[in-house]
Formats: C-alpha cells, structure tokens, sequence
C-alpha cells in the first residue's frame, strides 16, 4: 500500500490517472470517496458539501480520511501493490497502514498558480483556501521527511512523477521479498514482512 499525498495543487490527481493509464491500481481518495469533510465539533460526516465551500468552512469542518474504508480497502488487494493519493488531516490515523509514503512538493509560487488557474477543482480558489495551502507548504516537505518519505518534485512532468512514485514502491517490494526470505532461513515468521 502506496499513499502519494502533497500539498493541495501539487498534482496527486494527476498522477494518479498516471498510474491508472499504466494499469496500476491507483485510487484518488480525494474524489473516490475515502476521504470526507467531517463537523470538527460533533464528528459527523457532510453528505453533501456546498461546492466550492464558504467562508468560514475550514475552521468547522476538518477534510478526513476513514480508517475502515482504508482497511476494507486493503483486505481487497492483499496481493497487489496498490496506490492511495489523497491529503487529510488525520493522516496520522491511517499512516500505519501504508508500505510507502510518496510526498509531492513544488514551490509556493507554482503552488498559487496551480491553485488560482486550475479548472478541475475549486479548492484553493477562496482566500482562505489559498492562505491555508500556502501557509501549509513550506513546512511539507521537511515534515515528511522526517517521517522518511520519499520526496518528489512535484514540477517534473506528471509521467516523470509515475516513474519514479513506481520505482520507489519496487523497491520497497524487493525489500519486502529479501526480509521475508531472511525470515524463511531464520525460521522467524513475521506476518506481511517488515513495514517502512
């Protein structure tokens, strides 16, 4: 399990129907229904969100994945890689169900332009919107690396991004084959191999 995940702006939708050109199977959790906007104060999920949203709407309602869609989801694929692109705030609730995290980054100034001329989704669009993303940017980057993520340019052509979103899950499966050799002629046994 891949989660790809940036910044609002920085092209996860994109490559994700990258990686779905090329037969992977690759979900846009943003728009495939995992992730959801949720009431901050009493947890329930909006079932039909104004679009684009309000003034006022980022304060209230927070932009969540669900843990037990990702779990189901999971159960599915045992034995296929799979890739999950998407930006929550609780993250933190599924990040241990991930192999790999893929973290796209681009400048503020690529990422207000995307933003303000994209025509495919209008989040970013409203002041708000556009400050948070903005405010959010600097710090992804450094974040994700200590999380020890693999960084790509978000700039690079969105093919570019799929190759390399596709090398790094190879070699997080060839990893997994090597552990779960070593475990063979250890005679340990770890259920799924080693988690990174």
């Amino acid at each position: 399990m891949i989660w790809v995940t940036g910044n609002a702006g920085v092209g996860k939708s994109t490559v994700c129907e990258v990686l779905k050109s090329l037969g992977e199977l690759a979900v846009d959790a943003d728009w495939e229904g995992y992730n959801h906007w949720v009431d901050r104060t009493s947890g329930q999920v909006v079932v039909d969100p104004p679009y684009p949203v309000p003034a006022g709407w980022l304060e209230r309602f927070a932009w969540r994945i669900s843990r037990e869609e990702v779990e189901a989801f999971a159960a599915t694929v045992r034995d296929r890689t799979v890739f999950l692109c998407g930006s929550v705030e609780n993250e933190a609730d599924v990040r241990d169900l991930f192999d790999l995290l893929v973290c796209l980054v681009v400048d503020s100034e690529t990422l207000r332009r995307r933003l303000q001329t994209r025509t495919t989704n209008a989040f970013g669009k409203h002041p708000e919107e556009l400050a948070a993303a903005l405010g959010d940017n600097a710090a992804a980057e450094p974040t994700y690396r200590r999380l020890g993520a693999t960084i790509i340019d978000g700039r690079l052509p969105p093919s570019e991004i799929a190759d390399a979103i596709l090398a790094a899950a190879a070699k997080i499966a060839q990893n997994r084959i090597k552990d779960d050799q070593g475990d063979q002629r250890t005679g340990q046994f770890r259920p799924g191999g080693t988690r990174r």
